[in-house]
């Protein structure tokens, strides 16, 4: 018998602050710890800074592998992480999202500002427009998901997205059942050279 295939590599959308509320970074850190304990690579945005960093850092310490995707000009915003496995530093943040998305089997969504919900729609976009079937997660975290979840859900509701929108998602209460569904999950398939 052949042998599911499995995830190996998780690129994680998340905030470049860390919030206001505690319970985020502790889930960021659960994130990266249980990353690296299922041996399953962390991509990210590269930064050090809020919950990237914590994730970043959380993976690291124990003993995962790390590898940062930025742009250019994001270097010294964002203030690049010095201590990972691999960064790629890229042009453009298309080329940041391109990249990441090639190299990653799912997504994974935390807690977040602009730039995680930007991420994170357009890969539903590109999951929707067939370019890839990759799975992807949105981790509530006591209530962070619900206002990208409750727009995603508007958008059907009015008519201006098909039901079948949601199926190219999944919510999942905290850090625990996340890492669980990833460990029952096979790697998707994307078609990078049309994005």
């Amino acid at each position: 018998m052949t042998p599911k295939p499995t995830i190996h590599s998780v690129a994680v959308f998340c905030g470049a602050r860390v919030g206001d509320n505690p319970a985020h970074a502790a889930a960021a850190r659960a994130l990266g710890e249980g990353l690296a304990r299922a041996s399953i690579r962390l991509v990210y945005g590269g930064g050090r800074v809020g919950l990237m960093g914590i994730l970043a850092d959380a993976t690291l310490a124990a003993g995962g592998e790390v590898l940062g995707v930025i742009p250019e000009f994001l270097q010294r915003w964002e203030v690049a992480h010095a201590g990972l496995t691999e960064m790629v530093v890229t042009s453009t943040m298309h080329d940041r999202k391109h990249r990441m998305f090639e190299v990653a089997d799912a997504f994974v969504t935390m807690p977040g500002g602009i730039g995680t919900m930007d991420e994170t729609i357009e890969i539903i976009s590109w999951r929707q427009l067939r370019l890839h079937d990759k799975p992807i997660i949105l981790c509530d975290v006591e209530g962070s998901a619900a206002p990208l979840h409750a727009a995603l859900e508007a958008s059907v509701t009015m008519g201006f997205a098909a039901l079948e929108t949601r199926n190219l998602y999944e919510v999942i209460a905290g850090v625990p059942a996340v890492l669980e569904r990833l460990a029952h999950l096979a790697p998707g398939q994307g078609s990078a050279e049309r994005l």
